[in-house]
């Protein structure tokens, strides 16, 4: 069944409730005024719908637009073009060099030329509306607000925020994954994965010395050590009084039931992506490296080959698939993932329980004896597990020949 996309934005659902319950009545405000334009930004894009693909090629030529704290895209300031000066608003040009940062990455790690492949401009407009708790991506281009400089600093200041939220766009443009459900909280996860990986690749950073948090440089400035989610630990990017524990599981027996409904965010979107994100942390830490190499092939080519209601074992599946076929049958990178998808309890079909029961493989942060005993045994099962079925094989093409 086809349904409209709601708008994305970076801000959970669930954060913005609990900022309806603060004793402040500027941080209350700024979250009802935030709700209300989300509600009414949705409604704008399914009227745009209709219109999709409909605009111009641009070779990834970035815009920014300053809306001056108004909600009016068509009254906005021409800020920075792609050929213009720096500008004197920092929101100005770190909008303008994270779009071209996420613009880059897929450019030279995946070869695809801006959001939809063909060279789509890059539009952002900062400033938007006043006080503002939340980035946008309204299928066109990225609105960004200035927070309420209480709860949220500017959204400009985060690189992964705006690569999340620019991937919603590719996602868009590939798999399309509906937003409901699990291929809902896949939507969600592939734009945490690119948007850390836009940020390890920014700063040249391997799997082992990355953070993996989402979203910790524009929330709760005034809380260190926090962050919306944490893909390396998901269920403990925060813990505190205003906004109580973070609520994302980290494997299916934790995965958590919502309706289906914009208030039970499309059956826990934002929620149950923890599941997937951890999966792909794993696979990354257990190959080691730089993330964007290997585990971002495996998983951007296995976007583009995935179908709009996929759900978690499909999209497993897919990975473990893509693997063999990128890095060989067998090979540690195919037993990488097979081992993070078991750990987050996602089986993989076709492939025997005694071989996804292997828990031997284990992340030690330096890649020592233990992680590389357990790869390499995992790696001989999936091996012995190939030899088998391509000789079951060559057994059945010869009894049809002698029959």
């Amino acid at each position: 069944m086809s349904r409209t996309r709601p708008i994305n934005c970076i801000i959970p659902p669930y954060i913005l409730d609990k900022l309806l319950d603060s004793e402040d009545s500027e941080v209350r405000r700024a979250a009802l005024d935030t709700m209300l334009l989300t509600a009414r930004l949705r409604g704008e894009r399914a009227v745009r719908a209709s219109f999709a693909g409909a605009v111009a090629p641009g070779d990834g030529r970035r815009t920014v637009f300053d809306c001056e704290q108004e909600e009016s895209l068509p009254n906005a300031v021409l800020a920075r073009p792609e050929d213009g000066p720096e500008s004197t608003d920092p929101s100005i040009n770190q909008a303008f060099d994270a779009l071209g940062l996420t613009r880059d990455f897929y450019k030279e790690v995946f070869q695809r030329n801006s959001i939809d492949g063909r060279g789509m401009r890059l539009d952002g407009y900062v400033h938007f509306g006043f006080q503002v708790n939340n980035a946008f991506w309204d299928g066109r281009q990225m609105l960004f607000g200035d927070g309420d400089g209480k709860e949220f600093s500017n959204l400009t200041g985060s690189l992964e925020v705006i690569a999340h939220e620019l991937t919603h766009g590719v996602t868009d443009h590939e798999s399309q994954f509906e937003y409901h459900n699990q291929s809902g909280a896949l939507n969600e996860s592939m734009s945490d994965v690119f948007g850390s990986l836009v940020k390890q690749w920014s700063l040249k950073q391997t799997a082992e010395e990355a953070d993996w948090l989402i979203g910790a440089d524009v929330w709760t400035p005034g809380i260190g050590g926090d962050a919306l989610r944490s893909m390396k630990d998901p269920g403990h990017a925060f813990n505190n009084p205003t906004f109580g524990k973070d609520p994302q599981p980290d494997r299916m027996s934790k995965f958590i039931h919502l309706p289906d409904t914009k208030r039970g965010d499309f059956g826990g979107v934002h929620f149950n992506s923890g599941i997937t994100n951890k999966a792909f942390y794993l696979t990354a830490m257990h190959i080691g490296g730089f993330a964007w190499k290997a585990a971002g092939t495996i998983w951007y080519e296995s976007l583009k080959a995935s179908s709009a209601d996929d759900q978690f074992q499909d999209f497993a599946g897919t990975t473990f698939q893509k693997a063999g076929e990128l890095f060989g049958v067998g090979s540690p990178e195919q037993s990488a993932v097979l081992a993070a998808w078991q750990e987050v309890e996602v089986p993989i079909k076709g492939v025997p329980a005694g071989v996804a029961r292997v828990r031997s493989l284990a992340v030690n942060g330096n890649g020592g004896v233990g992680r590389e005993d357990g790869l390499a045994a995992l790696t001989r099962q999936i091996g012995a597990l190939n030899d088998k079925v391509t000789g079951l094989a060559k057994d059945l093409a010869a009894m049809k020949v002698n029959r």
